[in-house]
């Protein structure tokens, strides 16, 4: 006896949206990180803060559409979500590179460390941003 779409579907979103966010923004951290990492190999550890600058950039689509599906799978606009999550993430990227800088430059500790510290800080600050602005429900929708 399988599990049907639907109910995989069911089960997953019964998981609170902090444990949906934590593992789909797990994973996208993962993929903004590996872009993070490569650039700064390629680009040398001098060109952290332009390395945050693309991989914050590329990545951005994929967060959107996993954050949007998979966390807080809300009707709507998707354009105006997507411009809402881009407000949200400037705000992310802003209180990254702020972390990132202080981490690099008066704590002394290597890029690639800093940058997982400083993702881990900004995804609280992203999940509220999300939750309450970016993909805030209306009371007339309901959850799936």
């Amino acid at each position: 006896m399988g599990l049907s779409f639907n109910g995989i579907k069911k089960y997953w979103f019964n998981l609170s949206d902090k444990i949906r966010f934590l593992l789909i923004g797990g994973i996208n951290a993962g993929i903004s990180y590996i872009i993070y990492s490569l650039s700064v190999f390629i680009l040398g550890e001098h060109s952290y803060q332009i390395s945050l600058a693309i991989a914050w950039i590329v990545s951005s689509i994929t967060s959107f559409t996993t954050q949007r599906l998979f966390v807080f799978n809300i009707p709507g606009n998707i354009l105006k979500q997507y411009l809402k999550c881009c407000t949200t993430w400037v705000f992310s990227y802003l209180i990254n590179a702020f972390l990132l800088e202080l981490f690099v430059q008066k704590m002394h500790i290597n890029v690639y460390l800093a940058q997982i510290i400083a993702t881990l800080i900004a995804a609280g600050f992203t999940y509220i941003l999300f939750k309450k602005f970016a993909f805030r429900r209306k009371k007339s929708e309901s959850a799936i």
